[in-house]
């Protein structure tokens, strides 16, 4: 009986440990200021996204994926805990919802600490690895949160880091973030062009390597013409070039807080909106290219079936819509952001979700952890995306709450935005992406949409954001 019991015992070990291999390596790609539609396979033929397109062929595209904050620090807050950066006050007292507040909340809670997407992934067994931009205040930092640093650069290096880690042999599973810094040196485009304050100059100064990068990929083609560049290859002006119908004081307010931004807007001729966003396209292509080298250690490792990949970034940039770059505003050009996921043999690949309202800051740590076999959710209205990657009939939200710096917003499933701008007094608005999806106008006002105006008014105050 002895030998029986220990013969039952030595197998549920056996069967215990293969069903930890089983639990995929977990690989999160994230770049920085990079938009839903900056992606061959999402349909813009200005630019070409082999290694994202990949990835989409192989799993799924979210097409309706937000960030809970369009800013860098902020949504990055939500990556880690899986909250809105609101959730937290900065040392000021002041509630975070930009970039400084972000970067000194002083200090977490246990709630928070025990709830954090490491916090997470350790009872679960995973390994933890990050690389390359972090961002982040000192509570929530990888190696405050114990995760092993690979490096902190954010471009070549890492990519060949992440790589030599992923071909290299592994006991327990792992969780990896490859924090990649484009296409953020767009930022420095406008920057440089008008540098006026002490800031700018400085941010010149220090960002030789951002510049140079900027400089490649402001290049044209050699043996073109500059007609046949504009022409054939620049991508042209977009629909929503000019600034919105009625244009709110907060996005206002916000253009005048940077000199640059103010002067892009009013100086920047169309061939230079037009070479904004080319350089952009380039930028872009860059990253995709570092991502690729992720993507090849994933195959040449012999685990791709057995290795799980998101891709998203944290916000996106205007890229010339309403006459502004950079991010912050609470238009689609900045807040919706691409969401792909592939794990081979276990997702249906080649699909798209149009339908879905996908929040990249909530529904990253239940759905993260849902594979990595560990119930958790930090804000209960985080879902985990496994129904919808796994193409199940789910009752999924019907609105998703964003935050920024100047307002806070409701998208809705049938197309409806509903803003509330308070950067400078309350300035509401609702927005139809169906009849106007370049948000060129709005339609707070008008008699026909007074009920859906009223009801997406009571879902903002009620469930996403209460006592705002």
């Amino acid at each position: 009986m002895l030998l029986m019991a220990l013969l039952v015992m030595a197998g549920s070990c056996r069967s215990r440990k293969a069903r930890e291999v089983k639990k995929p390596n977990i690989i999160y790609i994230f770049t920085d200021q990079q938009h839903a539609r900056m992606m061959s396979c999402s349909g813009n033929p200005y630019l070409n996204t082999p290694a994202l397109d990949y990835i989409a062929e192989n799993g799924v595209r979210f097409t309706r994926a937000y960030t809970t904050n369009p800013v860098c620090s902020p949504a990055r807050v939500s990556m880690m805990t899986g909250r809105f950066p609101g959730y937290f006050n900065d040392d000021r007292g002041q509630q975070v919802r930009e970039n400084r507040g972000s970067m000194h909340i002083p200090e977490i809670s246990d709630e928070v600490r025990n709830s954090t997407l490491a916090a997470f992934l350790k009872q679960a067994g995973y390994e933890l690895v990050f690389g390359g931009k972090e961002h982040l205040p000192a509570p929530l930092t990888p190696k405050t949160l114990g995760f092993t640093d690979l490096t902190d650069n954010e471009r070549d290096t890492l990519v060949r880091e992440a790589a030599r880690y992923i071909r290299e042999e592994h006991e327990k599973p792992y969780f990896m973030v490859v924090s990649l810094i484009n296409p953020h040196d767009i930022c420095y485009m406008a920057i440089r062009d008008f540098a006026t304050t002490d800031l700018d100059n400085a941010i010149i100064r220090n960002g030789v390597e951002e510049i140079s990068n900027l400089d490649r990929a402001l290049q044209k083609p050699e043996g073109v013409t500059e007609e046949e560049f504009l022409e054939k290859y620049c991508p042209p002006l977009p629909p929503n070039i000019e600034p919105q119908e009625d244009e709110p004081e907060a996005v206002k307010w916000l253009i005048n807080q940077r000199p640059f931004r103010k002067k892009a807007r009013e100086q920047y001729s169309d061939e230079k909106w037009r070479m904004h966003r080319w350089a952009y396209c380039r930028l872009t292509e860059f990253v995709d290219r570092q991502i690729q080298v992720v993507l090849d250690a994933v195959r040449e490792s012999g685990r791709e079936h057995n290795t799980m990949i998101l891709f998203s970034s944290d916000h996106g940039d205007n890229n010339a819509a309403h006459r502004m770059e950079h991010k912050t505003t609470l238009y689609q050009e900045s807040a919706n952001i691409p969401f792909l996921v592939m794990w081979k043999g276990h997702i249906p690949a080649g699909r798209v979700d149009s339908i879905h309202l996908v929040s990249s800051g909530l529904d990253f740590l239940p759905t993260v952890c849902d594979y990595a076999r560990i119930t958790a959710r930090a804000d209960p209205r985080g879902r985990s995306l496994r129904p919808l990657l796994e193409n199940e009939k789910t009752d999924w939200r019907k609105t998703l709450g964003v935050e920024s710096e100047i307002g806070r917003m409701v998208v809705s499933q049938d197309g409806f935005k509903y803003i509330s701008y308070d950067a400078v007094g309350i300035e509401e608005q609702l927005l139809n992406l169906h009849i106007d999806p370049y948000e060129t106008t709005h339609f707070t006002d008008d008699p026909e949409y007074a009920g859906r105006l009223a009801e997406l008014r009571n879902t903002f105050e009620k469930e996403w954001f209460p006592g705002h």
